[in-house]
């Protein structure tokens, strides 16, 4: 529903694709790992068009409607296919495209225009966060070609929680529940040290882990994100906020240069009356 009622997670990203093209330039390309593209092995999606998937029900009928029609670039994702088999890992392409609506929600927003090539990247839910982390490192190179890599998840994704009291419309004024907190303040702090031990490990050392992502593969994206960046670059938390009381939409920039976006977002921030 954010991309009918953005609320504060929408209005950070309307600014993110401005303050990206501030800090790094204009991305030549963007590669998409959402929570809703998966497979048994990792796959590059490389076909030339793209289009909005609608990957739900029962939701407001006016999501339907929207699209977002993006480019590919088959060259980039042969590309992206040459450096994970290079890794060791056992990757597929395939011709096929579309972007779930975890892409397409977040890059309406981002960059509403549709006129940067996406490569979609569907991930493996069942492996481990080190293991998206050494997905992600695969094509680290990619940040010097200009290619930005786009994980799109959900730091907290609870739905049992989210829709407890009945009805797919929560309301949004509901307060962060504590478990939600905790959980979003101890990511932070861990990233903020880079104890990746920890963050790897997160399902047994974070509080209320399981709880908050009863299967994770909504925060695993991020540990491809953080893989991009590296292991030297503590992943900087650039937006928190949390809808419904514990659906968790803080963003990370991750990589040597992330302070630089969080500068720019700062410079766009708008300033209260």
């Amino acid at each position: 529903m954010i991309a009918l009622e953005p609320g504060e997670a929408g209005a950070f990203m309307q600014r993110l694709g401005p303050a990206i093209d501030v800090a790094f330039g204009r991305p030549k390309a963007i590669v998409s790992v959402s929570a809703h593209t998966a497979a048994r092995v990792p796959v590059v999606l490389a076909a030339a068009r793209h289009s909005a998937v609608y990957d739900f029900g029962g939701f407001d009928a006016k999501l339907l409607t929207l699209r977002y029609d993006a480019p590919g670039d088959p060259a980039l994702a042969a590309r992206i296919l040459g450096l994970l088999q290079s890794a060791g890992i056992d990757a597929r392409s395939v011709p096929e495209g579309g972007l779930d609506h975890g892409a397409w929600t977040a890059l309406r927003y981002i960059y509403p225009a549709a006129d940067i090539p996406v490569v979609p990247l569907a991930f493996v839910p069942g492996d481990s966060p080190e293991k998206q982390f050494a997905l992600g490192a695969a094509i680290a190179s990619l940040a010097g070609e200009g290619v930005l890599v786009l994980g799109s998840g959900s730091i907290t994704h609870n739905l049992r929680r989210v829709f407890s009291g009945g009805g797919l419309h929560p309301s949004k004024a509901q307060a962060e529940i504590p478990e939600s907190a905790a959980f979003r303040r101890w990511l932070a702090e861990r990233s903020a040290a880079r104890d990746w031990d920890a963050l790897f490990a997160y399902r047994t050392r974070a509080p209320h882990a399981v709880d908050m992502h009863p299967t994770d593969e909504h925060l695993l994206p991020w540990y491809v994100a953080a893989g991009a960046g590296g292991r030297e670059a503590a992943p900087l938390r650039i937006h928190d906020s949390v809808e419904m009381g514990s659906l968790g939409m803080d963003a990370y920039a991750f990589g040597p240069s992330a302070s630089a976006l969080a500068d720019a977002l700062k410079a766009r921030r708008p300033v209260a009356a």
